[in-house]
């Protein structure tokens, strides 16, 4: 079966308030399902690879053939280019987002994943919903904290 999975992240000021949209297709069983989450304080980047991480851990099954669509040239040549190889390779030394690389990473070995790198804000149909969603998310409240970003940029500085 094929699950097409469509991702996008938005971010109010970089870094700033920020969040992920999904929308899930399994067009075999006319099945769409959509995610979102809101965060205070991220990045756009962040929410981008975020986005394709919990799409893939909401998965149940590992036998499915997994299209990822992401308006994120960062995610998807990290993939399709096999830059991320390399950053395991140097054990991630001045690589932003190594905790998402680092969760990500068992997700492409599990599932069947190809990347498809679309063009955002071009009147894809499900990119554009995803990109309303997370703009929603980010402008949601209560937001969650990005514990990794927030402890990294400042030393743990911001309350929990």
């Amino acid at each position: 079966m094929i699950i097409n999975i469509f991702t996008d992240g938005a971010c109010s000021g970089n870094p700033g308030k920020g969040g992920y949209g999904i929308v899930m297709k399994v067009p075999e069983k006319n099945y769409e399902k959509h995610f979102s989450q809101g965060f205070r304080l991220t990045t756009n980047n962040r929410m981008e690879l975020l986005g394709v991480i919990v799409a893939l851990e909401k998965l149940k099954s590992t036998e499915n053939d997994i299209h990822i669509y992401t308006d994120s040239k960062y995610v998807a040549d990290a993939i399709n280019k096999n830059w991320i190889s390399a950053w395991v390779r140097k054990g991630f030394k001045n690589i932003k987002n190594p905790d998402l690389w680092k969760r990500l990473l068992p997700l492409l070995k599990t599932h069947k994943t190809t990347f498809h790198w679309i063009k955002g804000h071009a009147g894809h149909e499900e990119n554009e919903i995803c990109d309303q969603l997370a703009v929603k998310a980010a402008q949601s409240e209560p937001l969650q904290i990005d514990d990794f970003f927030e402890n990294q940029r400042d030393g743990g500085l911001f309350d929990k």
